[in-house]
């Protein structure tokens, strides 16, 4: 039995094999979360979307986490860490074989039933294993195993989006060519079979999550909670409720930024680059520049935090690369333009492993509720991208109806969409500079 303290910098380090178990939950995030950038376009193509209708791939997974986040609060407080990340595994695995009714029937509510089932089940992993790795150690080091952590889960979502746009994106070129062209029937079969190609990789997603959840069941995972509040002394108020930590609120808005801008990143930049006219079968690679990018900073923050820069330093320098980035992208053209939203894996790393200790300090009994809110804030994945999504179907309308053609249109709606970037960005500087200290002792 481990009792984590948060507060005591000196405790003994964590054992090797919970930290390797609870990375190995990290890749599995990462390796589901991140294919959302090769399934935005293969969606848009196979049911004819627009692009704000394809970006409800990233909704239907992020809003799954403010339905969930609470129950999922809920439900670890009732059955515990361990029976909490089998248990989203398990409810992964569903959601991965819905996919096959839903290939089935080419029906777009049943891939985004799917999708979202899924992400009730990351929900549920997502609220067990941040708060658990946070508190596994010291939290001045926080930011560092995070930090570690982020590097399995990007490396699984480069090798995601690899594997799944070399899978789902085969072809795409030609059969959005042909599709102008050939007769309804001869469309609806050539739809018919590029969605059957999800059937095989999601039936050997679900076996691989089955098997994962009856080895999280089993594996010898310790026992860890957050250190209580400390009582308060004479003339002191005591913490009775959430509501009396500004600095977590502050956190959960920032984290809700983040993600918004996290998704936009790797999530939109296949189909960026798709618009701005590179072929489908070089944009595939395009999420993976975007992941080795964060993954190369994660490692960066895993040797710097906390011996040489602190969690704060570490999320203001990150947010000042962001919207420098963000004006760089809007203000540049073709290849240079998607470099610089692959940048933003580097602005964006440090970000979540920064915010999460930051915003669970200090909160003791209130730990476990403060991270549910915190994986609800991860909900800025389903509502940020598609404003995106909105803005440029709105931009490229309006640039068609100056008398552009449809490709110039498309390019430039995109490029000027990624302003959205820019508020987000300064909402996280503000917590970094002194919007994580409001409400604290000793701040």
């Amino acid at each position: 039995m481990v009792n984590a303290n948060t507060t005591n910098s000196s405790q003994t380090k964590p054992n090797l094999l919970p930290i390797l178990i609870i990375a190995s939950l990290f890749f599995i995030f990462g390796f589901v979360t991140w294919i959302n950038g090769a399934l935005i376009p293969f969606m848009k193509t196979i049911n004819e979307l627009t692009s704000a209708q394809s970006l409800l791939v990233a909704s239907a997974s992020y809003i799954s986490f403010v339905v969930m986040a609470l129950p999922a609060s809920y439900i670890l407080a009732k059955i515990g860490y361990k029976k909490g990340m089998s248990l989203g595994l398990f409810i992964m695995g569903f959601g991965a074989l819905i996919f096959i009714p839903a290939a089935e029937a080419r029906t777009y509510w049943m891939f985004l039933t799917g999708i979202f089932i899924q992400g009730a089940g990351m929900t549920l992993l997502q609220t067990a294993s941040n708060p658990y790795i946070t508190i596994l150690g010291p939290i001045e080091s926080a930011a560092k195993r995070i930090s570690i952590m982020g590097i399995c889960n990007k490396i699984a979502g480069a090798l995601g989006s690899l594997i799944f746009g070399s899978i789902l994106l085969s072809g795409i070129d030609e059969i959005q060519e042909k599709l102008s062209k050939v007769s309804v029937s001869e469309k609806n079969i050539l739809l018919n079979n590029m969605a059957d190609s999800v059937v095989v990789p999601y039936i050997s997603m679900a076996v691989v999550l089955f098997i994962l959840g009856i080895l999280i069941r089993k594996a010898p995972l310790p026992n860890v909670e957050a250190a209580p509040i400390e009582e308060a002394k004479d003339g002191q108020t005591v913490k009775t409720s959430i509501f009396q930590f500004p600095h977590l609120w502050l956190g959960v808005l920032t984290l809700f930024m983040y993600v918004g801008v996290e998704v936009i990143a790797g999530d939109t930049i296949i189909a960026y680059g798709i618009a701005l006219g590179f072929p489908a079968a070089d944009a595939k690679f395009f999420t993976t520049f975007t992941l080795l990018a964060m993954v190369a900073t994660y490692a960066l923050g895993a040797f710097l935090i906390p011996k040489y820069i602190t969690q704060a330093l570490a999320l203001r320098v990150s947010a000042v690369l962001g919207i420098i980035l963000s004006f760089c992208i809007v203000f540049s053209t073709g290849f240079t333009s998607v470099l610089f939203v692959a940048g933003l894996g580097i602005a964006n790393a440090l970000v979540w492993p920064a915010v999460w200790p930051l915003t669970l300090n200090g909160l003791g009994k209130f730990t476990k509720t403060g991270a549910a809110l915190l994986v609800m804030a991860i909900s800025g994945g389903a509502v940020i991208p598609p404003l995106y999504g909105k803005f440029v179907d709105g931009a490229k309308a309006d640039l068609i109806a100056q008398g552009i053609s449809e490709v110039n249109a498309s390019a430039s709606a995109s490029t000027k969409g990624y302003w959205i970037l820019l508020p987000c960005y300064i909402f996280i500087l503000y917590y970094a500079i002194s919007g994580h200290k409001i409400g604290l002792k000793n701040s």
